[in-house]
């Protein structure tokens, strides 16, 4: 091992290491999950494409909810919270895997796992933040992005593998990332808690944070179809089983790795509102190749497009650590970020489960074609409201220096 990335390893804090771990073990259980979760509902419930849409109502609501959840749990500091919401995914999976036996009853077991998911997103980027130096948040976001890709890989290859040779069933694979999932929830118990007071503006939406609110409302609904529909074209439109989007995941998980941390230094060089506007304009490209390689090229061909496509989309939804750090940048107050971030994802939720639900309308009545044309209108949007970004560089300079402390790199 080269003695520079020795100094580095052994400079890491005590905290940090915690978090990087915590992150490596909620990135492989994600994975799992994520690989495995649209083929058990197709193969346990038959749904069509509303009811799939219709599911995305009980798991995103409790993002919508999380705002209210993190002031109501306030006491407990950014990483208790985290750990607690560990716990949650993991009992509602188990449960999903265990006792699904009818669709309402899974449906109550997803909302729980969801509630754990949501509620760890504004901690995870809050603790992030915390454990930068200062004027390197894109830079620590991007490494802690990259440590999830890692662990992408390993929770995907364990799918790929136990399906393809080991005859897993969904229950092996919900059960192996519950514990995984308590694994990071014990991480997250031993960081030491941090000081703790009520917070003023976790129920507040305040004039200033306008823009990111506005890019709440975008993400939400950008995000929405890939999480959703991306995967079910690849299920029910191609006809794939599990092991390729556990592959697919892998591959990007890959390309994460080198990406995520050159992604951070981006944003840290160029900017939030670069970063976003060119977002916006490959995501144009990615939706037509999602909604009509299918109709434009013979069936092999297209099927590569749309996994090209799947591959992209993943590496970008990574880009949305660009709204973190903006929030960073422009807050009044450091006690504002996590409020902030907490009521974004609230934001983007509302957004997101309307989007869910008017997809599944639309891939009904009109075709999965439509759903990706509607991704098209969102990503032009989104390229207007991101080149609005300005940054006062003197007062982030200012609130730096005020802020300065010790941190580890």
């Amino acid at each position: 091992m080269p003695s520079s990335l020795q100094k580095r390893i052994s400079n890491i804090s005590r905290e940090l290491a915690l978090f990087i771990t915590a992150s490596f073990a909620v990135g492989m259980a994600g994975s799992l999950v994520e690989s495995t979760l649209n083929n058990f509902l197709n193969d346990t419930f038959t749904l069509n494409g509303f009811q799939r849409s219709f599911l995305e109502f009980p798991r995103e609501f409790p993002g919508f909810i999380v705002l209210f959840v993190s002031a109501a749990l306030w006491f407990l500091g950014s990483r208790r919270m985290g750990g607690l919401a560990m716990l949650f995914a993991a009992l509602g999976i188990f449960l999903i895997g265990f006792s699904s036996a009818s669709y309402t009853t899974m449906v109550v077991f997803l909302f729980i796992f969801s509630v754990g998911n949501h509620l760890f997103m504004p901690v995870a980027s809050t603790i992030g933040m915390e454990l930068a130096a200062d004027g390197k948040t894109g830079r620590r976001l991007g490494q802690l992005n990259a440590i999830r890709n890692l662990a992408a890989i390993g929770g995907s290859f364990i799918v790929f593998i136990g399906f393809k040779y080991l005859h897993f069933t969904y229950q092996h694979s919900f059960t192996i990332a519950a514990l995984i999932f308590i694994i990071a929830a014990v991480l997250m118990f031993l960081m030491k808690p941090e000081k703790s007071a009520p917070p003023k503006t976790f129920l507040k939406l305040r004039k200033e944070y306008t823009l990111v609110y506005a890019l709440a409302v975008l993400y939400g609904s950008r995000k929405q179809i890939f999480i959703t529909f991306a995967p079910w074209v690849i299920v029910t439109i191609f006809h794939k089983p599990t092991q390729t989007i556990a592959t697919l995941i892998t591959i990007g998980g890959v390309i994460g790795i080198l990406f995520q941390p050159i992604l951070g230094k981006a944003i840290d060089r160029f900017g939030e509102r670069v970063i976003l506007s060119a977002e916006a304009v490959l995501l144009v490209f990615v939706c037509f190749g999602y909604g009509f390689s299918r109709s434009m090229f013979a069936e092999n061909t297209a099927f590569i497009i749309t996994c090209v496509c799947f591959l992209l989309d993943q590496v970008l939804m990574s880009v949305s650590m660009a709204r973190s750090t903006y929030m960073k940048k422009i807050a009044l107050h450091p006690a504002d970020i996590q409020p902030a971030l907490s009521a974004s994802i609230s934001i983007d939720h509302v957004f997101s489960i309307g989007v869910a639900l008017l997809g599944g309308v639309i891939w009904n009545k009109f075709g999965f074609q439509y759903v990706f044309l509607l991704g098209v209108f969102i990503a032009i949007i989104n390229f207007f409201v991101a080149n609005r970004i300005r940054i006062n560089k003197v007062m982030v300079k200012v609130k730096a220096e005020e802020q300065l402390s010790p941190v580890r790199d």
